[in-house]
């Protein structure tokens, strides 16, 4: 397989390119791209975030969870509603929503237990970004205008609405605090978050009800992947709230299908009860030996609320109803539908891949995999190829998708809402395999291989 990366932006998956010609390992690049993705893609997540990662050293596949823990203290939420195409999603922000992050302990672990090059290098193109400022995406423009109620907020309103209107394509997102932030990062690691400097000013936030002794305790873990057998391949991934093992189990074989039984036979497969829409990237590198590794972070929708000085958004994971469910106590992990995937054949690494999207992300994931192992795609055409999202009362369909499947499924009493144009709503992939490489058109996202 060649080596290659894809990601949610240009700039990010450029990094990426970047830290694998220098002769960094697949750690190595998904950890600068997952930095340079908290200065290029602060409208879908930041430094702040919950992660999950899986990781392939060439021999054994591993999973690391960095996803938001539960503090010791609880506060009052703000709600704020938020449309979603013609959904409105009511959201729980402020500073009480804040979890304790994982992202930067994560990107340390996956560094000292698989990475090469020195800490400061893999930091410094981010720091680069934040220097120069980052020209501002089609797809995150569309995204920042659905979440201007958010981003106009407190400090969001001088950095992405800095003109009284949310910043348009190929504008410069600039965020100054954030040079402070990556040299804090680079100078003290990712202790700067739970025990130096960030996470002093973070303390310092009023309202946050994360407390030092939260901050302080946090660690990465690594865990056993779960591996579902499909068709004749080996996909190692996440298990819980994702749901993954269980599409999988469910769907059938597309290949052959005509397009209306291939639309018909995925909604079918992908029928979910959920709803929700917190924000999220993706980013996925394989490296010349063969050495594999894809991140997912989010910070929820985001909180509203910015460090003072750093220009870093807290997250809002608290205020996410549909993963903070149930009774998750201090420490606790609370759950995530994240699930970066590697899938293996009897002659090794087939693909790497991960999607962002929330309650999409496993409907983007789930068909695009079908699309690339079951029908022979190549993972451009099965990237870009229309989505369809069945929710509970209606099934979203995106510009392009056969008028002949959404006329049948409506034939048999299904409510079709047809989208007329792209939207980040139906997730976002990255993936890396044989056949090719590909970043989702949905976020703006890229791929390059060497």
């Amino acid at each position: 397989m060649r080596a290659g990366v894809a990601a949610g932006h240009p700039a990010t998956a450029e990094v990426g390119f970047e830290i694998l010609a220098e002769g960094g390992t697949a750690a190595d690049a998904v950890v600068a791209m997952a930095l340079a993705s908290c200065v290029a893609e602060t409208v879908m997540s930041g430094l702040l975030a919950g992660c999950h990662a899986i990781a392939f050293d060439g021999s054994k596949v591993r999973n690391l969870d960095g996803f938001a823990a539960v503090p010791r203290e609880r506060g009052d939420l703000v709600e704020l509603p938020i449309g979603f195409g013609e959904e409105i999603v009511v959201y729980s922000i402020g500073p009480a929503s804040f979890a304790v992050p994982g992202l930067p302990s994560a990107l340390e672990t996956l560094w000292s237990s698989l990475g090469r090059l020195p800490w400061q290098r893999l930091v410094e193109p981010a720091q680069r970004l934040a220097r120069d400022g980052v020209p501002l995406p089609e797809m995150h423009e569309r995204t920042l205008e659905m979440l201007g109620g958010l981003f106009s907020l407190a400090r969001g309103a001088e950095l992405f609405a800095p003109s009284g209107r949310t910043l348009l394509a190929g504008d410069v997102l600039a965020q100054p605090g954030l040079v402070d932030a990556l040299e804090a990062l680079a100078e003290e690691g990712a202790e700067s978050v739970y025990r130096g400097s960030i996470a002093e000013a973070l303390l310092g936030v009023e309202g946050v009800v994360a407390t030092a002794d939260d901050l302080r305790d946090y660690r990465a873990r690594w865990r056993d992947p779960v591996s579902v057998p499909w068709n004749g391949q080996s996909v190692a991934t996440r298990a819980g709230l994702s749901g993954v093992p269980e599409l999988l189990a469910r769907l059938p074989r597309f290949a052959g299908l005509t397009e209306v039984a291939r639309i018909v036979a995925l909604v079918e497969a992908l029928e979910t009860d959920e709803l929700g829409g917190e924000h999220t990237t993706n980013m996925v590198a394989v490296d010349g030996h063969g050495r594999a590794c894809v991140l997912t972070h989010s910070l929820g929708v985001g909180a509203g609320v910015w460090v003072p000085g750093l220009d870093l958004q807290l997250n809002n994971l608290l205020g996410e109803s549909d993963i903070a469910f149930g009774d998750p106590q201090p420490g606790d992990r609370l759950e995530s539908r994240m699930a970066p995937s590697l899938v293996f054949d009897g002659e090794g690494l087939v693909l790497a891949i991960g999607a962002a999207g929330a309650t999409r992300l496993r409907t983007a994931l789930g068909s695009v995999l079908a699309g690339i192992l079951d029908e022979g795609l190549d993972p451009e055409d099965a990237v870009s190829r229309p989505r369809v999202h069945p929710t509970p009362t209606v099934v979203d369909a995106e510009p392009g998708v056969d008028e002949s499947a959404l006329e049948e499924l409506e034939a048999r009493g299904r409510t079709v809402r047809r989208w007329d144009r792209l939207h980040h709503y139906f997730g976002g992939v990255s993936c890396v395999g044989r056949t090719g490489a590909a970043g989702d058109p949905r976020r703006s996202g890229a791929a390059i291989l060497f």
